[in-house]
């Protein structure tokens, strides 16, 4: 079976019911503190790779760091909100959940769910 890896913030209810949700089913991922440890540029491009989505759709919109920085200014080039993401981790959008070359984010968790079965 595929390695299953999570971005995952244990202060983050989601990203707590998504880990709970695969060792539920018997899945022990590979878990990646990215608070802690952030991905690079290379490694969060290939994230919005598997994602299938834009730097700006991985962009928590809630957080207060996004407002004061004005990232939601649409003017902000990709290269721009990824070195956002790498400075201020908490700006990504959690959990991630990665199995090969698909990733989900597990809002709501059920979302694991297509990574494994």
């Amino acid at each position: 079976m595929t390695k299953i890896k999570i971005y995952h913030n244990p202060r983050c209810s989601k990203s707590r019911q998504t880990l709970q949700l695969l060792q539920d089913n018997n899945i022990t991922p590979e878990i990646i503190l990215y608070l802690e440890s952030p991905p690079t540029k290379t490694e969060l491009r290939d994230l919005l790779k598997k994602l299938g989505i834009s730097a700006r759709d991985l962009l928590r919109t809630s957080e207060q760091a996004y407002k004061e920085a004005g990232f939601y200014d649409a003017s902000l080039t990709e290269q721009q909100l990824l070195q956002a993401m790498i400075t201020e981790p908490k700006l990504i959008q959690r959990p991630i959940v990665v199995a090969g070359d698909k990733a989900v984010l597990g809002r709501p968790p059920e979302n694991a769910l297509e990574l494994i079965k």
